[in-house]
Parts: C-alpha cells; sequence; structure tokens
C-alpha cells in the first residue's frame, strides 16, 4: 500500500519535489500541479481507475474551442450506468451533464460503463486498427490529439506571464526578480528574450510542442550544477573572514564568467581597465560591491557581510566600480549604500545603515593588520619563508628576520579627538586596566614612562586561545598569526626537540613541587607532557609557560612578560597563582646566534597582549641622560626601556632555570641582554626600536592614513568655528572701525 500512495506523487517540473496527489500546488516552490496525460507507452493491460485524471491549475479550464453544446436526451433505464468522457475519459455518473474533472459537455451518444463491472480491454484489438466510438481504446486514440492540444494551450498560456528559468535549478522565476528565489543565481540578460515566446515556437505544432514538452519534464527532473570555475570561486569567496558572512558571487560572475561577459560591449581599452581594476581589488572591494547590489535587490546578506568585514558605511561608489556593476542607471559614482537605499525604497536596510556608524563603531577595533590586509598577509608570507630549521643535537625552528614594532610618533602630532579615537580603536582597554589600575604591572614607574619616554601600550588582538601567538607577532612584526605559522612552528620545534625542553620543563615541576612538599612520578610527568604537546598542534587551544620559552628559541630573542600575580575571579576573589611573569631566554641557543633585543607582552586574566612602546625623537632622547656604563656603538637608534623589576623592586624571575643557575639572575641578565640602571636605581633592559622592514612601514602609514584625514577634517572645522567666532564676537577698543 505504500508504494502505492508513494508511485501515485506528482514530481514537480520546477524543483522536481515529490507532492501528494491532493495538492494542487508544489508545497515548495508554490508551482502549479502539471496536467497528467494519457502515457503512450503504459501497458494497455492497465486499469482504467487506475489511470490519473487530468487536472487543470487553479483558474484555468479545458480549451473552449473542443466543447460544443449539445441536447442530453436521458432515460430512466440510463440511471445505473457511467458515461465516459472524450477529453479527459473519466467515468462521470449518468446523470452529470458534463464532465466534473474537465467540465466537457456531455457528448450526444455517451458510452456508458456499468458501475459494478470493470472496464476489460482486448489486446488484439490494435491488430484490426479498426475500433468502436464508445470503446476506450477509440476514446484513447481519438483524445491522444486532444490532449497534445490541450497541453500545447497550457503550454502557452504558462509562458504567457514573462518568466524566465533559473540555469541552475530550472526554478520558472517572475521577470522582476533579479535572482532565483530559490538558489539565489542571478538572471543572465538573454533571459529576458527566453522568457518571451519567439515566432517559431509559435508556429510549432502541437504534436512537436508536446514531444518538448516531454523533453523538458526529463531536463528539469535533473539539476545542474554550476560550472567548475564559478563553483571554485564561490569556495575562495567563502574562504573569506569577515565574521561569519559569505559575499555574493554575482559579481564574481558577471565579470569572470564567459558567458556573462560576452553580452557586455565594451572596447578593448575599458576592458583591460576593468581587468586591471578587478586584479587590484581587495576582498573587502568585493564585498562592497556586493553590498551595493545588495542594496539595489533587497538583499540585506551582502549589506550585513560587507559592515562585518569592517566596511564604511559612507563609502562612495567610483566610476570604475559603476562600470565593473554594468548599470550605471542604477549605480551612480558617488553615492553611498544610504543613496541606494533611499533611491529603491530600503526601509529596512536604510535603517541597519543609519544604524551601524554608532553600533558598530563601539566595538569595532581597527588594528594596522586589519586596515592593510594585504601588506599583512604579504609580511606573514615573509615570516613563513623566513622559518628555519637547525640541524643538529637542538633541531628547534627559528626566524632568520627580526623586527621591533612601535607606534609611530606621528600619533603625537595629531589632534586630541583624533588620538583618543586612535587609543581607542587600536589598545585593549580591558588589559591597559588591570596591568595599570588594578595592579600596578606597567607604568608604574614615572621615571620611565614619562622621563625616558618608555610607556607601554597594550594592543588589542583576538581573544582566542591564539592570543599569545598573536601578541608575539604583534610585538615584532604588527600581524597575527591568522594562518597559524608561528603554531606550527611552535608544534614542530616542541616536537623535534622534546629531549630538551622536556628535561628543562621536568626539572622546574619538580623544583616547584619540592616548594610544595610534594613529588611528581615520571607517569604523571609524561602524562602532562603530552598534553602540552598536544595544545601546541591545536589551533585555538590555550598555551602555558613551557610554549612562551619555546617560543623565544623561535624568535631567537627573550621575551619578557608582565603579569598580573593572581588570577581572579569575575567577583574579585582570587582563584589561583599567575606564573607567566618573568623572563623567557633562549637558553638553548648560543648567544653570538640570538638577538639582545627582547619584546614585551602582557598577561591579564587568561590573556595575553603586546606591549609596544612609542617611538621618539633620537635628537631629543631623554634616555641618553641614564646612568649607563657601556658605550653604545648605537646611538643614532631609538630605545626604549623595559624594566626587569616589578613594582616591589624585586628583579623579575626567570624560568625554566637548572638548579646550577638559580641565584645568578642578574648575571643572566647581563649576558643575554643590553641592561643598565637608571638614575633611580631600577633595572631596566634596552630595546632598539631599530628601522622596521618597508612593508612593516607600508602597513603603519596606511593605517595611519585614516587618522590623518580626520584630523584634516578637525582642523578645518575648528578654522571655521574660529573664524565664525571673531566675525560675531565684539570689536576691538584699541582701534577705530571705519563706521567709528
Amino acid at each position: 500500500m505504500e508504494s502505492l500512495i508513494v508511485s501515485r506523487k506528482w514530481s514537480c517540473e520546477y524543483c522536481t519535489y515529490e507532492n501528494w496527489p491532493a495538492t494542487k500546488k508544489c508545497v515548495l516552490c508554490r508551482a502549479p500541479k502539471p496536467p497528467q496525460f494519457i502515457d503512450e507507452d503504459v501497458p494497455v493491460e492497465q486499469d482504467i481507475y487506475k489511470m490519473a485524471p487530468l487536472v487543470y491549475p487553479e483558474g484555468m479550464g479545458p480549451c473552449s474551442s473542443h466543447s460544443t453544446s449539445f441536447t442530453i436526451q436521458q432515460s430512466a433505464h440510463d440511471t445505473g450506468k457511467k458515461w465516459t468522457c472524450q477529453t479527459c475519459t473519466y467515468l462521470n455518473w449518468p446523470k452529470a451533464t458534463k464532465c466534473i474533472q474537465c467540465l466537457t459537455q456531455r457528448p450526444r451518444s455517451a458510452a456508458t460503463v456499468s458501475p459494478t463491472q470493470p472496464l476489460s480491454v482486448d489486446v488484439n484489438i490494435a491488430g484490426s486498427g479498426t475500433f468502436s466510438n464508445s470503446s476506450p481504446e477509440a476514446a484513447k486514440a481519438i483524445n491522444n490529439d486532444k490532449n497534445r492540444a490541450v497541453a500545447a494551450g497550457i503550454k502557452s498560456a504558462q509562458m504567457q506571464p514573462n518568466k524566465w528559468p533559473c540555469r541552475t535549478c530550472t526554478y520558472e522565476n517572475w521577470m522582476l526578480s533579479l535572482k532565483c528565489v530559490l538558489c539565489g543565481m542571478p538572471r543572465l540578460r538573454q533571459d529576458n528574450v527566453s522568457a518571451r515566446p519567439s515566432s517559431s515556437e509559435k508556429e510549432r505544432s502541437p504534436v512537436a510542442e508536446n514531444e518538448l514538452n516531454r523533453a523538458g519534464g526529463v531536463l528539469a527532473s535533473k539539476r545542474r550544477s554550476p560550472a567548475s570555475s564559478t563553483h571554485n570561486l564561490n569556495d575562495s569567496i567563502e574562504h573569506v573572514n569577515t565574521g561569519g558572512a559569505m559575499a555574493s558571487p554575482s559579481i564574481y560572475q558577471q565579470h569572470i564568467c564567459p558567458e556573462f561577459s560576452k553580452n557586455v560591449r565594451v572596447s578593448k581599452k575599458d576592458d583591460r581597465r576593468l581587468r586591471q581594476f578587478r586584479n587590484r581589488m581587495r576582498d573587502l572591494d568585493w564585498l562592497w560591491l556586493n553590498a551595493c547590489q545588495g542594496v539595489v535587490d533587497g538583499d540585506t546578506h551582502g549589506v550585513e557581510a560587507y559592515l562585518a568585514a569592517g566596511g564604511e558605511p559612507t563609502r562612495q561608489i567610483t566610476q570604475n566600480e559603476s562600470d565593473l556593476l554594468s548599470r550605471p542607471s542604477a549605480f551612480t559614482p558617488g553615492h553611498t549604500l544610504i543613496h541606494l537605499a533611499i533611491r529603491f525604497h530600503r526601509e529596512d536596510i536604510l535603517a541597519s545603515l543609519l544604524a551601524a556608524p554608532e553600533a558598530v563603531s563601539k566595538a569595532r577595533k581597527r588594528v594596522p593588520s586589519y586596515m592593510a590586509p594585504d601588506i599583512a598577509a604579504e609580511i606573514m608570507r615573509d615570516i613563513s619563508r623566513a622559518v628555519r630549521q637547525r640541524k643538529g643535537d637542538f633541531p628547534c625552528y627559528f626566524l632568520t628576520d627580526y623586527s621591533t614594532f612601535a607606534l609611530p610618533a606621528d600619533i603625537e602630532d595629531l589632534p586630541n579627538e583624533v588620538r583618543k579615537q586612535l587609543f581607542e580603536e587600536l589598545l585593549d582597554d580591558n588589559a591597559q586596566k588591570e596591568l595599570e589600575d588594578d595592579e600596578p604591572v606597567i607604568n608604574w614607574s614615572s621615571e620611565i614612562t614619562d622621563r625616558l619616554g618608555s610607556r607601554l601600550y597594550p594592543l588589542w588582538n583576538r581573544t582566542a586561545g591564539d592570543c599569545l601567538l598573536d601578541s608575539v607577532l604583534q610585538a615584532s612584526w604588527g600581524i597575527m598569526d591568522r594562518d597559524n605559522t608561528l603554531r606550527r612552528a611552535l608544534a614542530d620545534s616542541m616536537n623535534e626537540g622534546a629531549m630538551l625542553f622536556y628535561r628543562r620543563w621536568k626539572e622546574t615541576e619538580s623544583i616547584e613541587a619540592q616548594m610544595l612538599n610534594f613529588s611528581l612520578e615520571e607517569s604523571q610527568c609524561e602524562h602532562d607532557w603530552g598534553i602540552l604537546l598536544s595544545l601546541a598542534s591545536q589551533p585555538g587551544a590555550s598555551l602555558e609557560q613551557v610554549h612562551i620559552f619555546a617560543l623565544a628559541h623561535i624568535l631567537r630573542r627573550p621575551i619578557i612578560v608582565y603579569g598580573i600575580k593572581y588570577v581572579k575571579s569575575y567577583h574579585g576573589d582570587n582563584i589561583g597563582l599567575a606564573r607567566f611573569q618573568g623572563v623567557y631566554l633562549p637558553l638553548f641557543w648560543e648567544q653570538s646566534f640570538c638577538w639582545r633585543n627582547p619584546i614585551a607582552l602582557g598577561y591579564t586574566r587568561g590573556h595575553f597582549s603586546a606591549l609596544v612602546p612609542m617611538e621618539v625623537d633620537v635628537l631629543g632622547n631623554i634616555g641618553a641622560q641614564a646612568n649607563i656604563s657601556n658605550n653604545d656603538d648605537e646611538d643614532d637608534v631609538p630605545v626604549a626601556y623595559l624594566p626587569l623589576v616589578d613594582s616591589d623592586g624585586k628583579v623579575l624571575p626567570i624560568h625554566f632555570l637548572q638548579s646550577s643557575e638559580i641565584g645568578h639572575e642578574q648575571s643572566l641578565l647581563r649576558d643575554w641582554l643590553d641592561c643598565l640602571f637608571t638614575e633611580g636605581g631600577l633595572l631596566v633592559a634596552k630595546q632598539r626600536l631599530t628601522n622596521a622592514p618597508i612593508l612593516l612601514r607600508q602597513m603603519i602609514d596606511e593605517w595611519l592614513q585614516r587618522y590623518r584625514s580626520l584630523a584634516r577634517v578637525v582642523k578645518s572645522a575648528s578654522v571655521v568655528a574660529s573664524s565664525c567666532m571673531s566675525a560675531a564676537g565684539p570689536l576691538s577698543s584699541d582701534e577705530d572701525t571705519d563706521d567709528e
């Protein structure tokens, strides 16, 4: 019985969904139920009661040209027999004057069938070539041509609303829709023409039309996937990190796929210009174009993806972008998303655009690597090429190049309002509050911050488990480890050099265990070490002290961590001892193989931040007045001073020392760092702010250009305001005016 019910379902011509027989429209795409005709391939032995009746779409009846009026002469003895409809072969009751299925008038001499006895069909009747006018076979042979004519009429009637078929899912869309409502595929230009029947289609015979309908039904039942080039492009677009939102592929397809671009008639010069412009476009630019098209089409997804990626709602359309969108009447150069939303009456999109600057600006961070993503990606590629593995007893990976990131001194030249906005969008306010206000961890000495000009600023980074790797790269190169290049080097180094790292780590854990009056078993140490190795290879996993120790060997430079002493709960209670603060030295390398220029990190409650200074003027470098006992050959290089003691005057601990090295911390610091004492007696380490690489300077300059533009706007506004005040103010009493 189940198979019988399933076999009676009808398949939608547009989306191929299997619907129940009682439904007149597809429950998925709301397409009308197609007419079901008598199939010539069905065996003649099939019971006529199992044939599906002819069902017309809603509001559409049979062709009126085939119906004629007859005078029905009904006798009393016809009440027990049914008559066969000549159009749909349905068996109607004798009292019915019209077919209850197709509303065709009852013929004069209608064949009657007893309702108690099923119709028997003789298979040998076909061989004789002659049929009785009242037999079902005669009705079938006669009505096949009528069914074809009805099919041709219905097909032409269905084509009248000017719908265009989607080339991906074959769904029939209305002409006003610019993309398929089922799969989102944009409409081609030739669909406007293909939606209207041509003259050749009008002159087609009903038999040929019926054959095309059958072939079209078979083709429509199979979904066609897009071209491989478009599919691969969509995969690459989906890889863009914009927050979880994907750019619409319509702009890509219109200007990359040949089937889209062949209808756009442009000159060779313009085509070359647009091709060059497309090659220079970034991912955010493609999101911008899709947002513009989304406003015109009424699609909010493109606008949301553009805003989530950090796009500006006030960005204006350029001439090249208008040519690339291929709709100059809709996309006028100089217009913004707000102009488009007002012009095309998109009230919902307009409301989100007007609320975007206020809602997004508070939570948005504008670090240099986000403002210049292409340059940051190029820097990351250079870092990937600079990773090497040293041969020998300690096969650890290391970087062949090094850099130190510092905030440019041009920030001090910005107006106060712009400088305040810059710090809000760049720094981690929570980390700065915990490290400065809650506990005096950084910037606690006025001598270092004010007199020596070495204030440290915590940079914002991702709050996931990759914050340690992000902060290390931010303190050195100003970028984040978004493709896990540094994490892979960390995992490989800890696995390759596990013997040396494990020995130091185990000895440190044993010393701490003895201080707490308990001992560690070898099995427990091996188990904990296995967990540390697995954490190093898992993206997003939190890292421990031994990972910082390994990173110092990869960077070939010391790492100084300024962190809180106690981990507190959200209620402010101490819940644990934080042991991250201290100095991490690359003790497994030779001192001549490493750089003496450290980087600084800050540790708060489960989060690391890069601590970077601001560049100072070399000629007015106050640090030259410090009490320095050693001569410096690089006096023309700006220097920042990192304290090696805490606010209580205690020397910062050095992590992972052996028993023989404990007690010689200051000598180790002098061996690996350029140390000196200030006039106040504070032990500090020099951090030379050497010339940054070219790509790093370009990234900083592109990031700073935004705030320079804001500064010009603020200055011009202040000039206008001052001129208005001077014009409206009282006259001076010292000099006489012309009126006086």
